[in-house]
């Protein structure tokens, strides 16, 4: 457990040398007998193992199932890689990533690589939750802070009465407005649901990041009609 209803799962590989992925990328869970499950891979594509936040609350049947099959003895099915919102090389622009609850996961194993090959870009990470306890690895965060010059970690917690998504997403995106970056000069990925990842995407737009620029996944599997 990592937190009150997210879990880290780590799955030993059988061929690991054989296998290749980005960081940023994420596999699909294969259960017999149910659609596929999807989660972001939390690793580096270096680890020798790779690492899932899997959140699964008491009404999150999927997932508790994905966390049963972990749980026995035995083997599961993955199919990896998926998505393009990834980085296939260090980047050559300050990286500004935001992440919405479990989209922590694919934030961390960007920085994890981006850590192990020395990245001389400055990395921004901002992570929103909706209660503090959501939070459920601000620590690790806090040490990339204190331990990495060039990165900062924003925190942002939508602490609203009702727990309403779409107030906790105004003040993810304008606690991102708020850093003052010069739009045109950066890059940014987002990790989270399609409604944070769309009304990020306008505000940043706007305020002048290029279209090129922006990268999430949600774009290519929750496309606009």
């Amino acid at each position: 457990p990592l937190s009150h209803d997210v879990y880290r799962g780590t799955l030993d590989l059988p061929r690991r040398r054989e296998l290749d992925f980005h960081a940023g990328q994420y596999l699909s869970v294969r259960l017999p007998g149910a659609e596929p499950s999807y989660f972001s891979i939390a690793s580096s594509p270096t680890a020798s193992s790779i690492e899932l936040h899997v959140q699964a609350g008491t009404d999150w049947a999927t997932a508790l199932k994905v966390m049963e099959a972990f749980r026995d003895p035995g083997q599961v099915t993955l199919e990896l890689p998926h998505g393009k919102a990834c980085l296939a090389q260090v980047p050559t622009k300050p990286l500004i990533l935001i992440a919405a609850g479990t989209g922590f996961a694919q934030m961390k194993s960007i920085v994890d690589y981006l850590r192990e090959t020395d990245c001389k870009q400055p990395v921004f990470l901002y992570w929103g939750v909706r209660r503090h306890e959501d939070m459920y690895l601000r620590s690790l965060a806090w040490q990339w802070h204190e331990e990495w010059p060039g990165f900062a970690f924003f925190p942002v917690v939508g602490d609203d009465a009702d727990n309403d998504w779409s107030g906790h997403h105004d003040q993810l995106v304008r606690a991102v407005l708020a850093g003052g970056y010069e739009w045109p000069e950066v890059e940014v990925m987002a990790s989270g649901s399609p409604p944070m990842v769309y009304t990020l995407m306008d505000a940043l737009l706007e305020a002048g990041l290029p279209e090129s620029a922006f990268y999430s996944d949600v774009l290519e599997y929750a496309p606009r009609s």
